[in-house]
């Protein structure tokens, strides 16, 4: 269900003036909770760090899944496993629920698969003062036990009482399983039976230091140029009856693409290019082949990309202009477009924003400081795209730390603690 933005945005505001002086009792009660037992939850995400869960060591991602489990399960959450079909080579979801009738209905989204497979030369936890590496510490590991530690302080102050929260850890968000329409099912059916979706992917720093919020992410999408020319003798190019070649062709779409469709937040970027004789691919179109000799004329290209927009609006825009881009053929020549969507955009709206607004106050309460929004061009793609065009959402309320997705993936200690205050408060006050 979409919430009125209007009516979140009064909600926000009042919220913020109730407690614009400082933390109630109750208040109070869940943030000395959560500093009470901060050192269980980095205990807690030692042991998940410690599983490799690449998204294809299925067993590792199950392993993460159950350790997880066993925490919803002791907060009195009904938990199952959501298994995929077997062809679709995923390990499934984890998925934990509890029903009531106050306030707000959550759903809440992490993911238990890293970037790093079984034979990644990463290393497991280790600890350097403040700060721990490890395989997924901060994407996202650390925003999962965010998540069950700001649960748990609720539950030890008796404030899950009569909530509806769902929880739903993907285990396989760093490479969806495909279709779409199966491996995300869950996801969306669990976010039309709610009205808020939160996301707890890393806390990203703006320019001053300052922890902010996600209320919009680029989709992911990709496109395919196949261009042809006719092959001949290289003496004869330029003219009438050769034309110009795939290869000339393919440079004249690509920078067609680079002064006609560019505008702010959009980007589309070639990642692949083959030109000569022949070209092929493999079935993923990540590596290719191509022959050629310098006295020919090349007879074929193929130009695999990616496109990142906001909105729908955008992605109609840009695609509109590449279509006509590519249907402006050199002599000789001829060439095609067409487009694959992956994730949609999460495009920033005023519910969105509304319920930073109920986040930052929240922070700004605890001492915490004010969450300013991340400019969604910043961001790429995530789960929460999957939910956000069903309910209004807010990402990026997890960890912090540097290098994800590399072998140097830390992870500040301190903001464990400080983003479980900060999340702890916000579900509260949303299920009031």
């Amino acid at each position: 269900m979409k919430l009125n933005p209007f009516a979140f945005s009064v909600l926000a505001l009042a919220l913020g003036a109730a407690h614009a002086e400082g933390l109630s009792p109750a208040e109070q009660k869940i943030v000395a909770e959560v500093k009470a037992h901060a050192p269980q939850g980095l205990e807690l995400l030692e042991r998940s760090v410690n599983i490799n869960s690449g998204t294809m060591n299925h067993d590792g991602v199950r392993a993460v899944g159950q350790v997880f489990r066993e925490q919803f399960d002791q907060l009195g959450f009904a938990t199952r496993w959501a298994e995929m079909p077997p062809e679709m080579r995923r390990a499934g979801h984890l998925i934990a629920s509890r029903e009531g009738k106050q306030g707000k209905r959550l759903l809440l989204i992490g993911h238990l698969d890293t970037v790093f497979e079984k034979d990644s030369p990463v290393q497991l936890w280790q600890r350097n003062g403040d700060r721990v590496r490890g395989q997924g510490v901060n994407d996202m590991k650390g925003g999962d036990v965010i998540i069950i530690e700001a649960l748990r302080a609720l539950q030890r102050v008796g404030a899950l009482d009569n909530t509806s929260i769902t929880v739903v850890f993907s285990g396989d968000e760093e490479n969806a399983g495909d279709p779409i329409d199966i491996s995300r099912a869950d996801m969306i059916n669990a976010a039309k039976r709610s009205d808020v979706a939160l996301a707890f992917e890393a806390t990203v720093r703006d320019k001053n230091g300052r922890d902010t919020g996600t209320i919009g992410r680029r989709a992911s999408s990709s496109w395919t140029v196949e261009v042809k020319g006719k092959q001949g003798h290289s003496s004869g190019i330029f003219s009438d009856t050769a034309g110009y070649g795939a290869v000339y062709e393919a440079a004249r779409i690509l920078d067609g693409f680079r002064q006609q469709v560019i505008e702010p937040d959009l980007t589309f970027s070639p990642g692949l290019i083959l030109g000569g004789t022949d070209v092929s691919t493999g079935p993923t179109v990540t590596q290719g082949q191509a022959a050629g000799k310098d006295n020919v004329i090349a007879r074929s290209a193929l130009i695999h990309g990616d496109l990142r927009y906001l909105s729908d609006a955008q992605r109609d825009r840009a695609r509109a202009k590449m279509r006509a881009i590519v249907a402006q053929n050199l002599p000789g020549t001829s060439a095609s477009i067409q487009f694959h969507d992956a994730y949609p955009p999460m495009s920033p709206t005023a519910g969105n924003l509304a319920l930073l607004k109920v986040y930052s106050q929240a922070s700004v309460d605890a001492g915490l400081g004010e969450i300013p929004a991340l400019p969604p061009g910043q961001r790429g793609a995530g789960d929460v795209q999957f939910v956000a065009p069903f309910l209004d959402s807010l990402d990026g309320l997890g960890a912090t730390g540097n290098g994800a997705h590399s072998p140097d993936e830390d992870l500040e200690i301190a903001s464990i603690e400080r983003a479980t205050i900060r999340t702890a408060l916000l579900l509260y006050r949303l299920t009031r």
